[in-house]
Formats: structure tokens, sequence, C-alpha cells
């Protein structure tokens, strides 16, 4: 995919090549987490963690130094995963199938016990909006307001989203007793 990012070089960026890498091999595995979990696909993530970090450097002058780097670097995933998202909507409806990942889905690779891809499988069911919130919330441990700030959502909103998957979780659990003991974790 080439999406004219891949013709910059470090030079136009300000940012140094040591700090991108050091940055880079900070924050990856995490941009790659999110976009996978939302996305569904390694492939997806993988362009998605790519065109993050590519963003987050050219557009380096624009952060403020003051603040925490990680939140930043997700509300540029998010960004660029609800922007993939879209995309691929307006591909399926104009009858384009987009590629989808072959090989392991998102539940072999970043869960590993049968209790946690049962959960996950509930928690895939959830809406992108709820999802999301809980994502940031338990996955990425981000508290609620950050997390609300991320979305641009009112931390309200980000409270409800966050009771209403919780709340659709427990329910799905009533269906099947194995998950008792994972569910008493996200009360």
């Amino acid at each position: 995919m080439n999406t004219g990012t891949e013709d910059r070089s470090l030079m136009d960026y300000s940012i140094s090549e040591e700090q991108s890498r050091a940055i880079f091999e900070e924050h990856a595995p995490y941009v790659y987490g999110i976009a996978l979990m939302i996305t569904k696909s390694a492939m997806l993530a993988d362009d998605i963690t790519q065109e993050t970090f590519l963003r987050a450097y050219h557009k380096f002058h624009l952060y403020d130094q003051n603040k925490p780097l990680r939140p930043w670097l997700y509300r540029i995933t998010i960004n660029l995963v609800r922007s993939t998202l879209r995309k691929q909507r307006w591909l399926t409806f104009f009858g384009q199938i987009p590629v989808e990942a072959n090989g392991d889905s998102v539940e072999d690779i970043v869960l590993k016990n049968e209790s946690e891809q049962e959960l996950w499988q509930m928690v895939n069911r959830l809406s992108p909006k709820r999802r999301e919130v809980l994502i940031l919330v338990y996955y990425v441990g981000l508290p609620l307001h950050e997390a609300a700030a991320l979305l641009d959502v009112r931390l309200g909103t980000c409270k409800s989203r966050l009771h209403a998957a919780l709340q659709q979780l427990r329910q799905s659990d009533a269906e099947d007793y194995h998950l008792t003991s994972i569910k008493e974790a996200l009360k």
C-alpha cells in the first residue's frame, strides 16, 4: 500500500533518528495492540501502526512536550483506525471486498487461554464505540478522563459507553456461567 508517506525522509521530520527509534520501540506494541483489537486484522494493524508513527514523526513539532506522549499517539492511532474502517465500509458497499488478514485471528494472536478467547469473542460483539472505550480503559489502562479526551467525547459519554459495555458483557455472562470468574475482574 503506497500512501505517499514512504517517500518521506527523516530530514522532513522535526525529530532525531535516535528519538524516533526510542519512541517506536517503547510505544509500537501498544499502538499495534490497539489497532489489532479494534480492526481484528493483523495486516491492517501493521499498516496503521506504521502510519501512526510516520504521522507522529511528521507532526512532532506540534506535540506538547509537557504532556505524556502515549495519549497523543493513541489519538493518532484511533483516528487512523476509524478512517481505515470507514474506507473498508465504503469498499464493501461498492462491492469490493477489503483484503482480510490470512492467518491467525486476533483471538489467536492476543489471547492465550480458552476463557480469555471466550471473553474476547464477547468483546468483539460490542458496538465499535463501546469496544473502543473498553479497550482503552482495560487493555491500555487509561483513566476514564483520558479515554474520553482521546475519543473526543465528554466524560459522561465515555462513562455511559463503558457502563453499557460492561453491562452487555455481564448479560452475556448469564448465558455462559464459565466466564463468571473473568467477569469478576471487570466489576
